[in-house]
């Protein structure tokens, strides 16, 4: 499997599970997840699909970069984003040690898909010199 079948496999998941927590804040009139639900669809859904038509495109290297993109891409935004529904959902704790808990995830997994930003990025502008 290439890293664009990776992304574009991921995304069509990303948005089936963010419309459908979109449908379920709409049903309940609970709009608390509205940060994850962006999220999911954004991070999720809308960069992997750029990611893979990128991928295809530029016909971009499918080395061992592309895969470390991918994986730091994906990893992040597979952690993330369960992540930020524990912390919007107030579901690992009711006090302030539950929320401390989850920080540092957050903190570590939005790095990572700012560093998949960054190597993609550099496929980019290397391809296109």
């Amino acid at each position: 499997m290439k890293p664009e079948r990776v992304h574009l496999s991921l995304a069509v998941i990303y948005v089936v599970v963010g419309m459908g927590l979109g449908v379920m804040m709409a049903q309940s009139g609970d709009h608390t997840q509205h940060v994850t639900h962006a999220h999911i669809l954004l991070i999720g859904f809308v960069v992997s699909a750029l990611y893979a038509l990128i991928y295809r495109v530029w016909t971009l290297p499918q080395g061992m970069i592309a895969w470390a993109q991918t994986a730091l891409h994906q990893i992040g935004a597979v952690v993330l984003l369960p992540s930020l529904y524990i912390l919007y959902g107030h579901i690992a704790a009711g006090n302030q040690a539950g929320i401390d808990g989850i920080e540092p995830v957050l903190a570590i997994t939005s790095l990572m898909v700012l560093a998949g930003a960054a190597v993609m990025a550099l496929l980019v502008l290397t391809k296109a010199k």
